[in-house]
C-alpha cells in the first residue's frame, strides 16, 4: 500500500466547505523548505522534559515574528511552555497544542540530521509536532482576515512526563489568557503516510506507573539460609503479575500491565536488603485501574509474606496520564473538513489505542474545569511512515496489515523517522482544523 493521495493544495474542489476551501488557500504558499529546515534543526538538537528551553525560544520568535503576543516560560518549573495569542475580531477562542519534548533514547536512524545530543532523540515525533505548530501559526497569522476569534497557540513541554499541560494550567495559563471553547491536538504515527485518524469518544487510554519495593534481609551470598532473598521474592512477584491481566480483567476490557524496571544489588555475592519493580498500568476506565492496583498490592503482599520478608512490600503510586476521550461532535466536524481537505479515504477511524497523553489537562480549563466537566477537544493521529519503509514491510508482512503495522519503526523506537512530506499536510490538518472551529 503507498501513500494515498488527497487534493493538491493548489487545486482545491468547488464543492469544498468555507474552511477547507479557505484552508487550502492559506496552506498553498507553505514555506515548505523553510518549515523542514526548521525539522530538521529540532531533529537536531532535542531537549529532554521540562528542558525544552532551545526549541521554547525557536517556537516563540517564530510567534512573535507572525504578529502574535507570546508568553515564554508558562508552566513554572514544569518545564518552559509557550503561548501566543491572536486577536481578530469576535468569535469564539481556538487552541492549538502541540508538545516539544524528546526522550532518553539513542538514535539509530542514520538519518544526516540524526540528534546530535548523545542518549536524546526525537524518537515519538514531537520535533515534527512543533514544526506543524509554528506552520500553521504563520498560514493563519497571515490569512487573519479570513477567520473571526482569538487564536491560541500553545507549545506544551512534558508531555512525556505527563506534567507539561497541567504545569501550564496551574501557572495561570487560562487567567493569563482567555479560556478557550475549544482545543485541537494532532500526534504522528506510524502507518502509510498521508492518513488521518479520528475517533468521535474515547481515542486514549490512561496510564498508571507504580513502584513496589520488597524489603529483605541482605547478607553473603554463600549462606541465602541467614538471608531473605528480595530477588527471588521480585521474580515470583513478576511472575504472578503476568496473570492480572489474563486472569483477572474481563475479555470484554482492554488494559495492559508492563513491568518496565527490575532492579537490586551491588555484587555478585551479596543478596541485597531491597529490591525494586516499576510497573505501568494502561486502562481505558477507572473500574479496571483501581481493580488492578487492588490485585498488584494483593499479590505484592503475599508473595512478600510466602517468602518470609521482614516487613510488607512498599507499593507506591506514581504520576498517571488521563483517559483522552474526544468531544463527538467537535471531532466528527474536524474529521469531515479533513476529509474535504485531502480527499477520499483519506480518514479513518481505527479505536481507541493503549497510548496515553496529557493533553486532556489542558482542557480541564482550570478552577472552572475538572474531569468529566471540561473544555471540548478533538485529537487526531497523522501516519507518518515513508511509502519506501511501509513498502518494504509489506514484503514480510504476507498480506497482514496488523503485521506490517508492527514491522515498522513506532513512535519510542529509535529508528522512529517520520517522512518529510507529511510537513505540509501537518500543517494543513490544524489549520484546516481551526478554521472549522472559528465557523461553529
Amino acid at each position: 500500500m503507498t501513500s494515498p493521495a488527497g487534493p493538491s493544495a493548489a487545486e482545491p474542489s468547488t464543492e469544498l466547505s468555507a474552511a477547507a476551501r479557505t484552508a487550502l488557500d492559506l496552506t498553498a504558499g507553505l514555506p515548505l523548505p523553510a518549515l523542514e529546515n526548521l525539522y530538521r534543526d529540532l531533529h537536531r538538537h532535542p531537549e529532554l522534559s521540562a528542558r525544552e528551553h532551545r526549541t521554547a525560544g525557536i517556537l516563540a520568535g517564530r510567534l512573535r515574528e507572525a504578529g502574535y503576543e507570546t508568553a515564554e516560560g508558562v508552566g513554572g518549573t514544569g518545564g518552559p511552555g509557550v503561548v501566543g495569542m491572536l486577536r481578530s475580531g469576535d468569535g469564539p477562542t481556538v487552541l492549538l497544542r502541540g508538545d516539544m519534548d524528546a526522550l532518553p533514547v539513542a538514535e539509530e536512524t542514520g538519518l544526516p540530521y540524526a540528534s546530535e545530543t548523545p542518549g536524546v532523540m526525537h524518537a515519538c515525533g514531537h520535533d515534527l509536532h512543533v514544526t506543524w505548530l509554528a506552520g500553521a501559526a504563520g498560514a493563519l497569522a497571515a490569512g487573519r482576515d479570513t477567520w473571526s476569534g482569538t487564536l491560541l497557540v500553545v507549545g506544551q513541554p512534558a508531555e512525556e512526563t505527563g506534567s507539561g499541560a497541567a504545569a501550564m494550567v496551574a501557572d495561570g495559563l487560562y487567567e493569563r489568557f482567555p479560556r478557550p471553547d475549544v482545543l485541537l491536538a494532532q500526534h504522528a504515527a506510524p502507518g502509510p503516510a498521508g492518513l488521518y485518524a479520528h475517533t468521535p469518544g474515547l481515542i486514549m487510554s490512561a496510564a498508571t506507573d507504580v513502584d513496589i519495593v520488597v524489603h529483605g534481609v541482605g547478607g553473603h551470598g554463600s549462606r541465602p539460609e541467614a538471608c531473605v532473598d528480595p530477588v527471588v521474592t521480585a521474580a515470583y512477584i513478576v511472575t504472578r503479575l503476568q496473570s492480572v491481566v489474563s486472569r483477572e480483567i474481563a475479555a470484554r476490557e482492554s488494559a495492559v500491565l508492563t513491568v518496565g524496571r527490575i532492579e537490586a544489588g551491588t555484587r555478585h555475592n551479596i543478596i541485597p536488603a531491597e529490591a525494586h519493580i516499576s510497573l505501568n498500568l494502561r486502562t481505558q476506565s477507572a473500574e479496571v485501574r483501581d481493580r488492578m492496583l487492588a490485585s498488584i498490592r494483593r499479590i505484592a503482599a503475599g508473595e512478600c509474606a510466602a517468602a518470609g520478608c521482614p516487613r510488607e512490600p512498599t507499593v507506591t503510586v506514581g504520576g498517571s496520564f488521563p483517559v483522552t476521550v474526544n468531544d463527538a461532535d467537535t471531532d466528527r466536524r474536524v474529521a469531515a473538513v479533513h476529509g474535504e481537505v485531502f480527499g477520499a479515504g483519506t480518514v479513518l477511524d481505527f479505536g481507541p489505542v493503549m497510548g496515553s497523553e496529557d493533553f486532556p489537562f489542558l482542557a480541564e480549563g482550570g478552577p472552572e474545569g475538572g474531569p468529566g466537566g471540561g473544555l471540548p477537544y478533538s485529537y487526531w493521529f497523522v501516519t507518518s511512515t515513508p511509502a519506501e519503509v511501509w513498502d518494504a514491510a509489506a514484503a514480510g508482512a504476507g498480506g497482514d496489515l496488523m503485521e506490517q503495522l508492527a514491522a515498522v519503526p513506532s513512535n519510542h523506537s529509535p529508528h522512529f523517522a517520520p517522512d518529510l512530506a507529511t510537513v505540509g499536510p501537518g500543517v494543513r490538518t490544524l489549520v484546516s482544523g481551526a478554521l472549522e472551529m472559528f465557523a461553529r
